[in-house]
């Protein structure tokens, strides 16, 4: 019975997560727009499950900040201001000088493998890099959050504290969900977005700060300026 009970938890988990999944998707895809609001039961009835996963994905990304909870009327989606992207620009940094402190200290990345094994593991995100790069050039912007977002948890979580790091894919989430929200009233992208990962990414396998800090100001300063230039225009 104990067995039976558990593995329905554990399917009930994976749901939740599957269905969580799946709706930041669809934020980050733009086709659930700002302000749009849902009930559990029209989730529930588009995805073909229960309302109790639902219910706990919905509530899981409202604690993420890309939902709000309306007692009465369900959820709808968050919609973020310039001054709040402004928000996550300073929080993300700070997160990442942390990680460029730690190199300059010369300690080792979390994971305290050998040489080969961190140039195996660079070799990875750098690849991560080039198809970011890859699909910004293209203006792919579905493409490219997708592998912006492991580029930047795979760097972050060897360069990192792994606590960090959770917390700063949280925050690329909810800035790419705030840049989203801007960047669908353009309809060519190519040239607007940041591609500068493969040099990021270089430096820092060199312990080149002080260049990486000029990189990550660059890329900082140009998001903010667009996003201001959007929501101006």
């Amino acid at each position: 019975m104990s067995g039976s009970s558990g593995n329905g938890a554990v399917t009930r988990s994976t749901l939740r997560q599957q269905i969580a999944d799946a709706l930041r998707d669809e934020v980050l895809g733009g086709r659930l727009q700002p302000g749009q609001e849902f009930t559990v039961k029209e989730i529930a009835e588009q995805y073909g499950v229960s309302a109790t996963p639902v219910r706990e994905a919905l509530v899981d990304l409202s604690a993420q900040g890309l939902l709000e909870a309306d007692q009465h009327r369900g959820f709808r989606v968050h919609e973020y201001s310039v001054e709040d992207y402004r928000g996550m620009i300073e929080a993300r940094s700070l997160i990442i000088e942390a990680m460029f402190v730690a190199i300059d200290e010369g300690r080792q990345p979390q994971q305290n493998l050998d040489e080969p094994r961190i140039a195996a593991a660079i070799a990875g995100i750098r690849r991560r890099g080039e198809e970011a790069q890859r699909a910004a050039a293209a203006g792919d912007l579905t493409v490219l959050i997708g592998y912006d977002l492991r580029f930047w948890r795979e760097l972050s979580s060897l360069f990192g504290n792994p606590y960090l790091a959770d917390f700063l894919h949280r925050l690329r989430v909810q800035s790419w969900v705030c840049t989203v929200q801007h960047l669908r009233r353009l309809t060519d992208l190519r040239g607007c977005l940041w591609s500068g990962h493969t040099e990021l990414v270089d430096a820092l396998y060199g312990r080149d700060t002080a260049a990486a800090r000029v990189i990550l100001a660059a890329y900082n300063a140009d998001s903010i300026g667009l996003i201001e230039r959007l929501a101006a225009g």
